[in-house]
Formats: C-alpha cells, sequence, structure tokens
C-alpha cells in the first residue's frame, strides 16, 4: 500500500433496496460479486439514510451531518463541502466517476477529477439543464437519449410501470458506461503505486426508468419475484401526507414512470423483474472493478464499500419511488470488504448511512472532525464488539413531489419506527418485530401510546442535541 494507507473504492448505485444481494438471504436476484463482497467482507444489515432522496442522503453521507444540519433537505440545493477534502488534502488522489448528485452537478467537493452522470432521465422543464458525460457518449454515438420523451412514443407506455427493455448499444447503458469508464480509470491512472486513491463510482441504476438489457433481463423472464405488500385497507389508512404523495406520481409520469392506483399482478411481476436485473448489470459491472483492481495488484490494498443513497417502493404500499419511511425506501445495502475488514461477518446493529463518511478517514489514517453527527464503523469492521446505534433518524421536506407536508421525520430504536409530519396530527408507528412489511399502523393504539411519546421525546432530544453538537461545524467553511 502507498504510505501504509489504503486505497479506497465506494460504490453507490441510486434506489437500490436492501433486499436486493442474493448473499444476505435474497435469492430472486442473481448478484455474484455483490456476494463475493459479502462473503470477503462485513455487510451492516440494518443501515438507513438520512433522507429518502438523492441529494440529502449523499450530501449526509459526504459531510456527516443530517440534512436540518448541512443545509440540504432535497434535490437540487446547493453543496460544495465533504470530506473528500480531508482526504485530498492528507495525499489521497481523489476522482469521482458517475452519479453523486452534488448541485452545481460538476462542484468539485474535494475531488481532483470529475466525471458526472446523472440521472437517466432528466427530460423534465423543472430540472436543470445539463450535459453530462453519458450525454455526449450518446451524441458522439449518433443515439437519442431514451427518456419519458422517447418513451412516451410507446403504445403501452401507460402499462409498463417505467419497466422498458435496453434497445441501444449495451455499452451506452447508463450503468455500462459509468461502470467501464471507473474500470478505465484504474487501469490507466500512473499513479497507483505512488499515492493511494479514493475512487468513488456512482451508478445511475437501478433508478428508473427500469431499463435492463436483454441479456440481463433473460435470466429473469419468467422466475416469480416476492408480491408488492400493497392492501387497499393499508393505502386507504396512511396519513393525508402520504395520500398526497400518491397523487403525485397518479398524475405524472416522473421517470418515465406510469403510477397506476390498482396494477394488475404480472404488471407488478415485470417491473420487479425489470428492476433486479437492472440490479444484475449493476452486480457485473462491480465484478469488472474488482477484476481491474486485481489486473493492477492492488485489489488486497483496497477497502471497496458499496452501498445505496435510499431504496424503491417497487408498489409497496401503493407507492412509487421513493419519499416515504417506508423500509423499502429507507433501508439500503452496505458491504465493506479490504484490509483491515473481518471477512464473512453479517451485522444486524442499526447504522446510518452517513457513517460511512467517519469510517473512510479512519481508514485513510485521519481524525473526523468533532462536529460531524455520524459514527464510525470501523470498530464493526474489525471484528470487533459493535451493537450499533440505540436509534436511526430520517427526515425530508417539503419538495417538488413531497408536496404534503413541510418536514416528514422518522426515527427507529431496534423494534419500533415512528414517523411524524411537523404539520399534521397524525403520523405512523410500527412495531417491525412483528409486522416487519409495515403493514399495521400502531399510532392510535391505546397500548401503543407509550411508546409512541417515548420515539416522539427521544425525536425532540435528537434536534436539541443535533442542534449543540453542530453548532461550530460551519466555520470550517468561512
Amino acid at each position: 500500500m502507498p504510505d501504509g494507507r489504503p486505497n479506497i473504492v465506494l460504490i453507490i448505485t441510486d434506489q437500490q433496496r436492501f433486499d436486493s444481494i442474493a448473499a444476505l438471504g435474497h435469492e430472486h436476484v442473481d448478484t455474484p460479486n455483490l456476494d463475493r463482497l459479502v462473503s470477503e467482507g462485513t455487510a451492516l444489515t440494518n443501515t438507513y439514510v438520512a433522507a429518502p432522496s438523492c441529494a440529502p442522503s449523499r450530501a449526509s453521507l459526504f459531510t456527516g451531518l443530517y440534512p436540518h444540519t448541512s443545509g440540504v433537505l432535497r434535490n437540487d440545493e446547493p453543496w460544495s463541502h465533504s470530506w473528500v477534502e480531508d482526504l485530498t488534502g492528507s495525499g489521497y488522489r481523489c476522482t469521482s466517476i458517475g452519479k453523486m448528485h452534488t448541485y452545481p452537478y460538476e462542484a468539485p467537493v474535494g475531488f481532483a477529477e470529475r466525471h458526472v452522470v446523472e440521472n437517466k432521465d432528466r427530460a423534465h422543464p423543472s430540472l436543470p439543464f445539463f450535459l453530462d458525460q453519458w450525454d455526449k457518449a450518446l451524441w458522439i454515438r449518433g443515439h437519442e437519449k431514451p427518456t419519458r420523451v422517447t418513451y412516451r412514443r410507446r403504445d403501452d407506455y401507460a402499462d409498463r410501470l417505467g419497466a422498458f427493455e435496453w434497445e441501444l448499444p449495451e455499452d451506452l447503458h447508463a450503468d455500462a458506461f459509468v461502470g467501464n469508464l471507473a474500470r478505465h480509470w484504474l487501469e490507466t491512472y500512473p499513479g497507483a503505486d505512488d499515492e493511494p486513491f479514493f475512487l468513488q463510482v456512482g451508478f445511475p441504476g437501478p433508478h428508473p426508468p427500469y431499463d435492463p438489457p436483454p441479456r440481463h433481463l433473460e435470466p429473469y423472464r419468467d422466475r416469480p419475484m416476492p408480491p408488492a405488500h400493497a392492501t387497499r385497507a393499508d393505502i386507504d389508512a396512511q396519513p393525508e401526507p402520504l395520500q398526497a404523495l400518491r397523487r403525485e406520481h397518479l398524475d405524472n409520469d416522473h421517470d418515465a414512470v406510469v403510477h397506476l392506483d390498482d396494477p394488475t399482478a404480472e404488471q407488478e411481476q415485470r417491473r420487479r423483474r425489470h428492476y433486479y436485473a437492472n440490479v444484475s448489470l449493476i452486480d457485473e459491472q462491480v465484478g469488472g472493478l474488482l477484476d481491474a483492481l486485481e489486473r493492477r495488484g492492488v485489489l488486497d490494498d483496497t477497502v471497496v464499500v458499496f452501498t445505496s443513497d435510499h431504496g424503491d417502493a417497487l408498489g409497496d404500499h401503493g407507492h412509487s419511488q421513493k419519499w416515504t419511511m417506508y423500509e423499502p425506501s429507507v433501508h439500503v445495502p452496505l458491504v465493506f470488504r479490504g484490509p483491515g475488514v473481518a471477512a464473512g461477518r453479517r451485522l444486524d446493529g442499526l447504522a446510518s448511512l452517513m457513517d460511512v463518511g467517519p469510517t473512510v478517514l479512519e481508514l485513510a489514517g485521519l481524525a473526523p472532525p468533532v462536529w460531524m453527527e455520524a459514527e464510525s464503523l470501523t470498530p464493526a469492521l474489525r471484528g470487533e464488539r459493535w451493537e450499533g446505534r440505540s436509534h436511526v433518524f430520517s427526515e425530508h421536506a417539503r419538495d417538488g413531489l413531497l408536496k404534503g407536508t413541510e418536514l416528514m421525520t422518522m426515527v427507529r430504536d431496534r423494534r419500533h419506527k415512528l414517523v411524524e409530519f411537523v404539520d399534521h396530527p397524525r403520523g405512523q408507528l410500527f412495531d417491525l418485530e412483528t409486522d416487519p412489511h409495515e403493514e399495521h399502523d400502531l399510532w392510535s393504539s391505546p397500548e401503543h401510546a407509550p411508546v409512541r411519546e417515548e420515539l416522539r421525546e427521544r425525536t425532540r432530544e435528537w434536534r436539541a442535541a443535533s442542534a449543540l453538537h453542530t453548532a461550530t461545524w460551519a466555520a470550517r467553511f468561512r
């Protein structure tokens, strides 16, 4: 290892559910390379995002701060600093390839070079115009980029729930493009023998459109998928902000997904087959990255981290994509593999996705800033006793889709989850031990009133402690 410190490759997918790695008990999906990371590393199986959408979740990951502290509470809000600056200042060569969802999109945030690929579908008038590296590659090859504009030309567009086969050359698929570019960087960067590197690889999938190439979809065509958990009683009982979110999706084809109020079982199965086929495409690209590290002779000197910024409802609870605090939206995979990481370890303690930040800094021999709200996972990775957090928190402010509330918050302990809306009297309470699919809301249950009030108090304490703990963080950037 250059100067005795490991290289670090942080792989972040976009919108990947926790139930998407076969080795962790989800055999409906083919993930041999992610399975390898699990068998050779440590998987933290109860990791939760600090916000259920792209930019606020990623800003928390790269600052170690909750959204209400970082100031990034929704997509397309500016953020300009990250702990990557500390890595760069300590001698790491830092490169970002693919999606990171900073705003502006090419903000350096500490990276020496950025090769930006953003969302697969940005063909919406409210989104900032931007030509990323993938747009340029499609144009150079003479192809029109697939978006909701092109998919609307299909006669069956309204029936597909965002599930389409990729029809252009496979190497031009967004996830193949990002994976191949990252592999090319690993194979050609000349300084790997002289300085440690930090490479962030941001895959745009399996975010919709759900668009696997035919080769990756083929093994799934007749495979039964776990059905969506969505009963009419569940849907009708949801608080008004979630009802408003459903209406927003039913009225608009966000990311080429025409959401349906009552899809057929086959429509749901097709969407899930396409989604998990997208995961298998990404898994293949992860294998290519591992092969590139091995050919370069640095695999054993490199910590590989795999995770996602949030999940995808895929019809669970009648919802599309994210913006809720249900498990499919806020619960994500997190796996570490490499030097100093215990092999074959699966831990079910609670972790926050932003805990990746101080962990990476400590792996690089750096002390995390004292104002970080994230907590290092290095004891867990080293095989030491680790119980995880007592509570995890998530929050999201009103945006262009979550229009029914100014602020939604979640707190989860080892058994219960509480969801609150700052401007609505009714929230949600679930017992995840007896009701893992969150189909029985206990908010109004007299028997569970003490649990509800305890978690509400815990949320208030979290807000106060957060303000005190981070009071001086902005001084660093003045």
